[in-house]
């Protein structure tokens, strides 16, 4: 399941990484040793598919072969233990889950390490548009190279941790316990007020400590500073993954408005 590699070893066959969420969507390779992004600004009165054919003509990343085409989606997950999971069932539990998501095609990613399974929807025309238009596509949720990430830290030290990804207006907290989840949720957020309730309630939940306990934030934190001074209040031990800091200052930090779920994909794989 596992076909990311990190950078230093990604441009032995040319890959193309196409992000798409609520919104946005971006393009990205490695040319010569070199990432190369492109967000695309997409026209709001045509579907997702339509914007990507448009891309397709325009976007010179487009002129290039590449071996794999690899489409992380922003979309809602649905997360079963493997020893629970029946590939025969996961689209009828998908759409009892996300009854909104009836227009869409089901599929499913596999996380060995955390011994669970995230089922997710495509956009059926999305799809066709991407087969249609490459030999090799295959898709992934795009907080699956985030969930591994966290996943492989979260045994450091001795206290409990929980983990909060903020990215267009949406928190993913999640939390772990060896070899699986213990909490995974989505929130909409639309404020820091959104999100101190959120992350309070669910530090709540799991029965964290608030004196030794950790809360880790990262991505794009709304009013990141007023947001830790209120949680501080709660939570004694906060802490904010600054991409240049962790990654020890790669040139992918760099990269303007790149999402922190791409430069993990890009560093760490999937």
């Amino acid at each position: 399941m596992d076909n990311t590699q990190p950078i230093a070893n990604s441009n032995r066959q040319q890959r193309l990484v196409i992000r798409i969420s609520r919104g946005h969507m971006s393009f990205s390779t490695i040319i010569e040793g070199e990432i190369v992004y492109k967000p695309y600004a997409l026209n709001s009165s045509i579907s997702v598919a339509a914007n990507l054919r448009e891309a397709l003509r325009n976007e010179p990343l487009f002129s290039r072969s590449y071996h794999q085409v690899l489409v992380t989606l922003g979309a809602p997950v649905l997360m079963v233990p493997t020893d629970l999971f029946q590939e025969d069932e996961s689209e009828q539990l998908y759409r009892h889950a996300f009854s909104q998501q009836n227009q869409q095609y089901v599929s499913h990613a596999v996380l060995p390490d955390l011994s669970a399974v995230a089922i997710f929807p495509i956009l059926k025309d999305l799809r066709t548009v991407l087969n249609d238009s490459f030999r090799n596509v295959q898709f992934c949720p795009a907080m699956a190279p985030v969930w591994r990430h966290f996943y492989h830290r979260s045994f450091t030290g001795q206290h409990q941790k929980l983990y909060a990804y903020f990215h267009e207006r949406r928190l993913e907290v999640f939390s772990f316990g060896p070899n699986r989840f213990k909490f995974c949720n989505s929130f909409a957020v639309n404020n820091p007020n959104d999100a101190l309730y959120y992350l309070l309630a669910t530090w709540k939940q799991l029965a964290m400590e608030p004196e030794h306990d950790e809360l880790h934030l990262a991505g794009d934190v709304p009013d990141r500073e007023q947001l830790i001074e209120e949680v501080s209040k709660f939570v004694k031990r906060v802490f904010y993954a600054n991409p240049s800091g962790e990654f020890n200052r790669a040139p992918i930090t760099k990269i303007e408005g790149m999402p922190y779920d791409l430069m993990v994909l890009y560093i760490k794989g999937r």
